[in-house]
């Protein structure tokens, strides 16, 4: 049975009946054995470390987002929805820094710019990552995936989100079982914080309640005000219903712990006018007035930085940054759907026969993803409190790419390798130490941990990397648990023996998620003898 803390209105009253009658709060500050081990282990949740994530629903097309430009073979199999190069003027040299345009004219650039390694560029609505990647505080990361690739978005949402790909069975989510190991997710009342519909698998798992706010404007008990005489009543209430004598149950600490972190919680956000819209005052000191971090509205909105259609998001990612940033909690974030671009990707006139791949969904899906980072390094670092800049990382999740070639329908199906953004103070982008680029797993001379995983230019037809899985497909060369794994070890401050818990792939040799090389090819162990980077070193 898994215990999830999803809090509503209606909901909470007939699950606190359910489970609640019998639990004495006497008891509530009990740490389990379990617990305190973790606890012992490892910084997670010690050393002021946070992390937001994103989840990019239904397949981001990476290959129109982190262009593999120079390669021949991108502008022959997209020809209608292609991202153009800019005119006479290669700007594709070797420079290391990034394009860095005008961030204040309105629009977007109309061509594909620079990435700074002299072989990848940008889609034009992702022009805010500029400043960010130009700061070395960027990791871009192409040709993520993992082994024995599923390319249906229910299986690969899961394998992404468990951390343990092809298996079905494990419920249990990658961040829970972080959170888990810190030794905190049982007594800290916000350890790991959802903002969307419904709490996803990353966060889910049986031992410690993670919380989800679908909207967190109505955290409330029992449809009670988050005022002083509300709160009041909803604490009697949980007083009231503790107040029995039972026989000691299973998961009877954390039926404890959800009573206590659930007080704690509402007292913390008060009567919710932290995630108001009145409270949304949040603008960008470098652009200027007009430039608000969320745009949640049209009036928040004018200089048409996002679509229309993003201010759902940003409500939720607002309210993922404000909570990692006013209270204890290590990991928040939401999501962003919209991407199963099969169909209309790009604007088209079928009569006059025109196109127009700088405008329609994905462009605007792209502007969400370029302002959102951008957007979350200037609050952490115009408003830090608890979540500094520095000590906080962003992380976007896809469950794979698009395919390499367009179809019929001006879109791409499902496919396999893509791209993962990583984004904080503390990354190891451009400029970072000896880094002269902080593109990684997009360039012709891409070595790491002495593994050569070069991008392939094709010549002619369907060939080079682009094509390397069935003519059809992206070929990974980075696992995205490598990425996890680092970002959990070296960032939250997880040790190795409880990143081997987490993520139980990095104690096969045949995986090769630390040290990269050629995985093994054995169904056992669900590898398929692909040679893959390992770590990056980008925390």
């Amino acid at each position: 049975m898994q215990h999830f803390n999803i809090i509503t209105r209606r909901g909470f009253l007939d699950r606190s009946l359910k489970i609640g009658l019998g639990v004495a709060l006497s008891t509530l500050t009990d740490i389990p054995f379990v617990m305190k081990r973790a606890l012992a282990e490892g910084k997670i949740g010690l050393n002021g470390k946070k992390l937001l994530f994103i989840f990019l629903r239904f397949g981001n097309d990476g290959l129109n987002s982190l262009i593999p430009i120079e390669d021949p073979v991108y502008p022959l199999n997209r020809v209608k929805i292609q991202i153009p190069r800019s005119g006479a003027v290669n700007p594709y040299a070797a420079t290391g820094v990034m394009d860095d345009p005008n961030l204040s004219a309105p629009g977007f650039p109309t061509y594909a710019f620079n990435a700074g390694n002299g072989f990848a560029a940008l889609h034009p609505s992702l022009k805010y990552l500029a400043p960010v990647y130009n700061a070395g505080d960027l990791a871009l990361i192409h040709r993520v995936g993992y082994p024995r690739q599923s390319r249906s978005h229910f299986d690969s949402q899961i394998y992404w989100e468990n951390g343990n790909p092809n298996n079905n069975i494990s419920k249990d989510g990658i961040f829970y079982r972080t959170l888990l190991e810190s030794g905190l997710a049982n007594t800290n009342p916000l350890t790991g914080v959802s903002i969307q519909s419904a709490l996803p698998l990353l966060l889910r798992g049986s031992d410690a309640a993670m919380t989800n706010l679908s909207d967190p404007t109505r955290f409330r008990l029992l449809g009670l005000p988050n005022n002083a005489a509300g709160l009041s009543k909803a604490t009697n209430s949980i007083v009231s219903a503790n107040g029995f004598s039972s026989v000691d149950k299973l998961n009877r600490d954390l039926l404890n712990s959800q009573y206590k972190n659930l007080n704690i919680a509402l007292n913390q956000f008060g009567d919710g006018s932290m995630f108001s819209e009145t409270n949304n005052t949040f603008q960008d000191t470098v652009l200027g007035s007009g430039y608000y971090l969320f745009p949640t509205a049209t009036a928040k909105n004018p200089n048409s930085v996002v679509d229309s259609g993003a201010y759902s998001f940003f409500k939720n990612l607002k309210a993922a940054a404000l909570i990692l940033n006013k209270t204890d909690a290590i990991i928040a974030g939401t999501e962003l759907g919209g991407f199963d671009t099969h169909n209309d990707q790009i604007v088209h006139d079928d009569i006059l026969g025109t196109v127009d791949p700088l405008s329609g969904g994905h462009a605007n899906l792209q502007k969400r993803i370029g302002w959102a980072i951008y957007a979350l390094q200037r609050y952490f670092l115009q408003h830090a409190d608890k979540a500094t800049w520095d000590n906080t990382v962003v992380v976007t999740l896809s469950e794979f790419g698009r395919t390499s070639a367009e179809n019929g329908t001006f879109g791409t199906d499902h496919a396999e390798a893509g791209p993962m953004f990583v984004a904080g103070g503390g990354v190891k982008g451009y400029g970072k130490g000896r880094r002269t680029t902080g593109i990684f797993g997009c360039h012709t001379s891409d070595t790491y941990n002495g593994v050569s995983v070069p991008w392939i230019p094709g010549t002619t037809g369907k060939t080079g990397s682009m094509f390397g899985v069935s003519t059809s497909y992206l070929k990974r060369a980075v696992d995205y648990r490598s990425v996890l794994g680092e970002i959990i070890r070296d960032h939250l401050g997880a040790t190795q023996s409880q990143l081997d818990r987490i993520i139980p792939a990095y104690s096969i040799a045949g995986q090769k998620l630390q040290s990269g090389g050629v995985t093994t090819n054995t169904t056992a162990e669900k590898t398929d003898g692909t040679t893959i980077a390992g770590e990056l070193d980008i925390v």
